[in-house]
């Protein structure tokens, strides 16, 4: 027989003369237009509407971080394997000639043989926007922190670039008996043969993988927004717990970031957008290079030097504390880190050896795959993957009660079985 339900907020309404109150037997936390700003507090300010064309800007900037931010190692394992197999192959058995196989071809006129200019193009104003939004416009520290890594990549580029031509001129001897230089020889019309370590391998891989790196900054670009309207409900609630990443920052960074990061975040997608398709014209342009041009140790040579350059830099130097410059996406704040996610399985509840004597950790696992551990105990009951529980008493209290009920149920099955099989 239906029966009628409880109210949730009996005190209301109940005596028309008087102001309505609030009930202190109530399911659920009131809501309506009595509610005050006190009783409020915990709630998260929702984001805006999300328009068609923000939605389609999404879709290509998550394209082109699939492009660009391919496995960097398993990238790198590919580059050198690739020097080495498809030139052997085309040093043996030529390839049929393409497009590519012209030296003046318009990719290699107007994009190769300029490459880092182009790299700098596009890596150069990537840095300082970026840089200067999460350094919450301090251009001192932007400058001396995250500049200098252009700079030490353009050393690099001059310094191995004028070693090659060196190897080439010094090891080197004209086709013709009686020139001494290579400049000579070149301007009398005949050839020089040298060991000629192949520059178009080496100023593609170092671009790319400048590119890749300068990139970085990017990767959960967009969760800046979140944090930044989190931060501000924190402050105007007077809310001092949680772990948003902005809770270091005063005012004035505050405000800077949020002016920084409205204003110039569509420009850092766009030059996004330009790294990713010149890192893929630059992977194509590489692919010429091993078909048709220098020899096999030529171009492995120079993918070596190119790949140990980028490994010092970025792998090496960079992320070491204490060492200027620091790495891309280190800031005023951190919005990079790992932060945990649901667990691929979840602790079961209701089975005997999902609780221990003195479990208080739980296995979770974050973006990376790693596990990590939490405070909640293992035997806490979860729904969806959340606790429903914060207090740890209740939580292992019920948990024990609903292993208790299990338990109760399996002997009263077993008891039943066994006055079946007598009877």
């Amino acid at each position: 027989m239906a029966t009628k339900r409880r109210p949730l907020r009996p005190n209301l309404g109940t005596n028309t003369g008087s102001p309505p109150q609030s009930g202190t037997n109530m399911n659920f936390r009131p809501g309506g237009p009595d509610i005050t700003r006190a009783e409020a507090r915990g709630t998260r300010p929702t984001a805006a509407p999300t328009s068609v064309r923000e939605i389609l800007v999404m879709g290509v900037i998550h394209l082109c971080k699939k492009i660009i931010f391919f496995n960097t190692d398993l990238k790198v394992a590919l580059y050198l394997g690739s020097l080495f197999v498809i030139s052997v192959i085309g040093d043996f058995a030529p390839f049929p000639k393409t497009y590519f196989a012209r030296s003046d071809n318009l990719f290699n006129m107007y994009f190769v043989k300029v490459g880092w200019g182009w790299t700098l193009l596009f890596a150069v104003p990537f840095l300082v926007l970026s840089a200067y939004t999460i350094t919450c416009g301090d251009h001192k520290r932007m400058l001396r922190h995250h500049f200098p890594r252009i700079l030490i990549a353009t050393f690099f580029w001059f310094f191995w670039t004028k070693v090659f031509n060196v190897v080439e001129t010094s090891y080197g001897r004209c086709t013709v008996k009686g020139f001494q230089s290579k400049s000579s020889c070149l301007k009398a019309g005949h050839l020089w043969h040298g060991f000629d370590i192949s520059g178009h391998a080496f100023i593609l891989i170092h671009s790319s993988l400048v590119l890749i790196e300068e990139a970085r900054p990017i990767i959960r670009w967009e969760t800046i927004k979140e944090h930044i309207r989190n931060e501000q409900h924190n402050r105007q609630s007077s809310d001092n717990s949680g772990t948003n990443p902005l809770r270091g920052l005063n005012e004035e960074q505050m405000r800077s970031l949020q002016f920084l990061y409205k204003r110039l975040t569509p420009m850092i997608r766009t030059l996004f957008i330009g790294m990713a398709a010149l890192q893929l014209l630059w992977d194509i342009m590489l692919v010429g290079t091993m078909l048709y041009y220098h020899r096999m140790i030529e171009k492995v040579i120079s993918g070596i030097i190119a790949i140990l350059t980028w490994y010092f830099t970025y792998r090496f130097w960079y992320p070491t504390p204490g060492l200027l410059p620091e790495a891309p996406g280190n800031g005023s704040f951190s919005y990079q880190r790992e932060v945990p996610s649901f667990p691929f399985k979840r602790p079961s509840h209701l089975s005997p050896g999902a609780a221990t004597s003195g479990g208080s950790s739980s296995s979770r696992t974050n973006l990376n795959g790693k596990a990590t551990t939490t405070g909640a105990p293992n035997n806490q009951p979860t729904f969806l993957g959340m606790p429903l529980f914060t207090n740890v008493k209740a939580a292992s209290a019920a948990a024990n009660l609903m292993q208790s009920e299990l338990h109760k149920r399996e002997r009263d099955r077993d008891q039943q079985q066994v006055g079946a099989e007598r009877s």
